[in-house]
């Protein structure tokens, strides 16, 4: 079963970027409007909860940001997040409540769903983690092809134009990766799959699979 869909991926009560994706679809056609969703709502959040750290950053107040961390608008870290030491936030990036962006690893144009954590040496770009998506050390998703063609997204039984040269992983809520994998441009994991370590990642793997092998993808009983 396909497991292309937002409404099959997420569950929305679990970010603040839910307006985000309000009439799309497809999860990557939210991609394009990060930027601009963040400009509009940073303005409007609470000033007793939230504090204009530079021009187009917002941090809420009960968050954790390390002295050497980089971070760069527009960018909002919402609640009780942690974001650590010489952790890269290149913009267009929303962290939500509880997330954690680790030592060394770089966001940008992505949106982290409350409890996700991407503790160590990761690249997210242009992705979207579903609530407490997890990824372990090394992960990083690849959001170009080689070719610079545009990014399709693919199953067995079917093939889905992006219409984007950059698209990184869209991955459901809870889903583990684990350590040293390669996730391919418009990777999509379902909700509650599993990845072995040092995995290359092509396509859809299904809701609740454990992904060992491209040959060898087996469902949890």
């Amino acid at each position: 079963m396909p497991v292309y869909k937002i409404s099959e991926l997420y569950d929305l009560s679990k970010t603040l970027a839910a307006p985000l994706f309000d009439g799309l679809t497809y999860p990557w056609q939210a991609l394009g409007g990060i930027a601009d969703f963040i400009l509009a709502l940073g303005p409007t959040l609470p000033a007793a909860r939230f504090a204009q750290a530079a021009p187009d950053v917002w941090i809420a107040k009960s968050a954790t940001v390390a002295p050497s961390a980089s971070i760069t608008g527009p960018c909002i870290i919402d609640e009780e997040a942690e974001v650590r030491h010489c952790a890269f936030i290149r913009g267009s990036a929303i962290v939500g409540k509880n997330a954690v962006v680790g030592n060394s690893t770089e966001v940008k144009n992505a949106v982290l769903f409350d409890g996700v954590q991407v503790p160590h040496f990761n690249y997210v770009g242009d992705s979207i983690l579903g609530h407490k998506a997890h990824l372990g050390a090394g992960v990083v998703t690849t959001n170009v092809k080689s070719d610079k063609s545009l990014v399709v997204v693919k199953a067995p039984d079917e093939q889905i134009e992006t219409g984007r040269k950059k698209v990184g992983l869209l991955a459901g809520d809870f889903v583990e990766v684990g350590c040293n994998s390669a996730l391919c441009p418009g990777c999509v994991l379902g909700r509650g799959a599993s990845v072995y370590p040092v995995s290359h990642v092509r396509g859809q793997v299904p809701h609740g699979a454990i992904y060992k092998t491209h040959s060898d993808i087996v469902l949890r009983e």
